[in-house]
């Protein structure tokens, strides 16, 4: 009997230890390896593997990075539960049947979804809302959704190249036989060679009918106009994205082989996009168009809004297009328009005062430097006021040398001017200013030459603080905070003041008398030598009421160019300032 009994208990624990130790069921391995996204080791779990790999395949890419959690249930492990991570939190969950045959589970596409035939695949999409616009700062549209025309030429028809830039002459100018012969040279496939607006793809007319040319019609997000263009706005589709996708519906349907829908798994409501509302304005923006595009040198003009730093517009014409976004970023000498940074750093220092009389000669040494006002002009001995109305290099320099090392790069960085910006949506450089420790470094940087570099954003970023009498934070996107290297100081009043009316005299009897006719309008010229100092770059940076501005003239020699661009966009403007 004993021996009976221990034999009993023998086979008990065998079994026992096969119970524990058998192999996961069909479903449970099929769950596995949809858990582990491996589509062959899935289908190698069913009873027909090159179909089920397939029809895996096409389902998970359908659902793009939507997660997957696949459980066993039912009594027999005879079920799949499914449960479709989302984005934006949201989830599709379901249950499929399971059938095993030889050890095998039965293949069909019910597998995947109760509702899926042959052929046929998941498809998860957003749905988004595209007719949202980017506004300016009173509303108005200033990015839109529109459509387009692509047009491509294949490369083995470059011959077609004459009648292409024929036809596309009237819309865009820029497009020649030779560019387009360039843009397809050793290209296999066809080529992109220009994307046109609605409006100018009517004008042109049928380029399909050109051999070798193809066009698709897409969306983009465009200016509303053409005439709105700006480096500006090149950063706002990315947060006007941001919006439409935070916003977006979303869908899972049950898609046909070439992705058309022919029914639906669930549908996820979205709500109407907000817009992404800018500090721009359009009539400023398209003024400051018009006015740079008068120019046959690369020009830039930036205009912002001293009470709230809104950058209000930011312009540039085609040569310094080609440049980059250089009326943002690009650093130059800015000459004499740094004699603001310069008298205010004096008048801060007690160095000076608005009505101390002060030697101008033609030319001064100071140190091992020798210091020439244009074409040597020689006043005497004039008031501060006079000097920098003239802009009399001499005065200034000699000034310059009375400051400490620090001195005009502390006051530079109370106007913003060598400050770094974190502005959504945009991306800046202001400009910098060494410490000069020597005196003939004070004296070049005095001048807006030497080691001081600015750009024009960074110029009127200095001539809005200077209205505002602290340091102004700019911004582009409403509601969209500006981080900065540097806490905002105050400027003071009494120096700011005089500052300021020195500016006016500028424009009423200095080197701006071609500006007088704009009242109230204050500024400053300059002129800054690049390069073997042969040539300049012409400025004027100003302020007019609640608008500053700064505009360049590349290698315009003298500040004439760019007094008379801010002279068209000022008076252009003059109904539209804030």
């Amino acid at each position: 009997m004993r021996r009976i009994a221990v034999g009993v208990v023998l086979i008990l624990l065998v079994a026992l230890a096969t119970a524990c130790g058998s192999d996961p069921s069909p479903a449970q391995r099929l769950a596995d390896a949809l858990n582990g996204r491996d589509m062959t080791a899935a289908a190698s779990v069913t009873d027909d593997p090159a179909s089920a790999e397939k029809a895996f395949t096409a389902s998970f890419d359908g659902m793009g990075e939507a997660r997957v959690h696949v459980s066993v249930g039912g009594e027999d492990d005879d079920e799949l539960n499914w449960s479709w991570s989302l984005p934006h939190g949201r989830t599709v969950d379901y249950t499929t049947s399971v059938a095993e045959t030889g050890g095998k589970v039965r293949w069909t596409p019910q597998l995947i979804h109760r509702d899926l035939k042959h052929g046929a695949r998941l498809l998860y999409s957003d749905d988004k809302t595209y007719d949202v616009p980017v506004v300016d700062r009173s509303g108005r549209d200033l990015l839109t959704w529109q459509e387009v025309t692509v047009v491509s030429l294949a490369p083995d028809r470059s011959g077609s190249a004459e009648a292409l830039a024929a036809r596309l002459r009237p819309v865009a100018p820029t497009v020649t036989a030779a560019s387009v012969r360039a843009d397809v040279k050793g290209k296999k496939e066809p080529t992109t060679i220009v994307t046109l607006r609605a409006a100018d793809a009517k004008k042109a007319g049928d380029l399909a009918s050109i051999p070798g040319v193809t066009v698709r019609k897409e969306g983009r997000l465009l200016t509303a106009s053409k005439d709105l263009r700006s480096p500006a706005v090149a950063g706002l589709e990315e947060q006007w994205r941001k919006s439409i996708d935070a916003a977006a519906g979303a869908t899972v349907a049950i898609a046909d082989a070439e992705g058309n829908p022919i029914g639906r798994v669930k549908t996820f409501d979205g709500r109407t996009p907000e817009r992404v509302e800018t500090t721009l304005d359009v009539a400023l923006q398209r003024a400051a168009n018009a006015a740079v595009a008068t120019s046959r040198r690369p020009t830039m003009l930036v205009a912002i809004r001293p009470s709230t730093g809104g950058i209000l517009a930011v312009a540039q014409n085609e040569g310094a297009d080609r440049q980059g976004p250089v009326a943002l970023s690009g650093l130059y000498p800015p000459g004499s328009t740094f004699k603001t940074v310069t008298t205010l750093a004096a008048l801060d220092a007690g160095v000076t005062k608005p009505d101390a009389i002060l030697p101008c000669p033609g030319k001064k040494r100071i140190g091992d430097r020798v210091i020439p006002n244009e074409n040597e002009f020689d006043l005497g001995a004039v008031p501060l006021h006079t000097a920098f109305s003239r802009s009399c290099n001499t005065t200034m320099a000699a000034l310059s040398a009375e400051l400490s090392d620090t001195a005009l790069t502390d006051t530079a960085r109370s106007l913003g001017l060598g400050v770094d910006y974190t502005i959504p949506g945009l991306t800046t450089v202001t400009g910098a200013v060494p410490a000069a420790k020597t005196t003939a470094a004070k004296v070049e940087n005095g001048i807006g030459q030497g080691t001081v570099t600015a750009s024009p954003f960074g110029m009127a970023l200095a001539e809005a603080s200077l209205a505002a009498r602290h340091t102004v934070t700019p911004t582009l996107i409403q509601g969209r905070a500006t981080g900065e290297s540097a806490r905002p100081s105050e400027i003071s009043a009494s120096a700011a003041a005089a500052l300021r009316t020195m500016m006016r005299e500028t424009v009423s009897s200095g080197t701006a008398t071609a500006l007088r006719d704009i009242p109230g309008l204050g500024g400053k010229t300059g002129t800054a030598e690049y390069g073997d100092n042969t040539h300049s770059h012409g400025w004027f940076a100003g302020i007019d009421g609640d608008l500053a501005f700064a505009t360049l003239v590349v290698g315009g020699d003298s500040s004439a160019p760019a007094v008379q661009v801010s002279g068209e966009f000022l008076r252009a403007a003059k109904a539209d300032l804030p």
